[in-house]
């Protein structure tokens, strides 16, 4: 698999490079801003990940975000020394697919990106049917991956869309966190837990609907069907 790394320090830079070979995969360097968004104008889909550092020295780490995004649909992963969850999510909302906060574990940071490769743009909607959730004023349509609140379509990640097309299938229901990391991110590795959190919290804020994902203490999540 292609990756850009995308990161300024040429010794991390190097480490990791050599780390992510040894795994199999096909490393290309940016080391601003800058040189990311060229490496990706001629064949942005040809990379499977961006490894995106968040401190890069031309350009906001975010702000590069949402400019990759706009030109492909290529997974993302931000690498971040900022833990906090306001952080994260904004990251996610600019198309973000996951995150890894500094200092990472090697195993961690190969385990997430192994686990967004297999989520790709491509990939058949949920349950393969030609259908329309309708949840009260929200409107899932799996065929095209659109959501709309009210009428107004919601921009939502790949994993949000699959998280909320899975509760959405079955409301009221309650999903254990190891059933959805499972059927979500396609893995069984525990770590994946606080990424759920994140998501599920991304989700509430994207759709102005808090009450709209419950949190089941100590067993998962579950949709509850707004009223019409």
């Amino acid at each position: 698999m292609r990756l850009l790394l995308v990161e300024d320090d040429n010794h991390v830079a190097a480490a990791l490079s050599a780390v992510l070979a040894r795994h199999g995969f096909d490393v290309t360097h940016a080391r601003s801003g800058e040189e990311a968004l060229q490496a990706l104008v001629p064949e942005g889909d040809g990379f499977g990940v961006v490894l995106l550092d968040l401190g890069l020295p031309d350009q906001d780490g975010y702000e590069v975000c949402g400019k990759i995004r706009k030109r492909t649909s290529t997974p993302v992963i931000m690498v971040t020394a900022r833990s906090d969850v306001r952080s994260r999510i904004h990251g996610l909302n600019l198309g973000a697919d996951d995150y890894v906060v500094k200092p990472y574990d090697t195993g961690e940071l190969l385990a997430r990106i192994h686990a967004v490769s297999r989520r790709t743009a491509h990939e058949d909607a949920p349950g393969g049917a030609d259908t329309t959730l309708v949840l009260g004023s929200v409107h899932i349509e799996l065929p095209t991956r659109q959501v709309s609140v009210d009428g107004s379509v919601v921009q939502l990640t790949r994993k949000e869309f699959d998280l909320l097309a899975l509760l959405a299938q079955r409301p009221g229901v309650v999903f254990r966190r190891e059933q959805i990391i499972s059927e979500v991110w396609r893995t069984s590795w525990e770590g994946t837990g606080r990424t759920l959190e994140v998501h599920v919290a991304s989700l509430r804020a994207k759709l102005r609907m808090p009450a709209l994902i419950e949190t089941v203490r100590g067993v998962g999540y579950r949709l509850v069907a707004p009223s019409s």
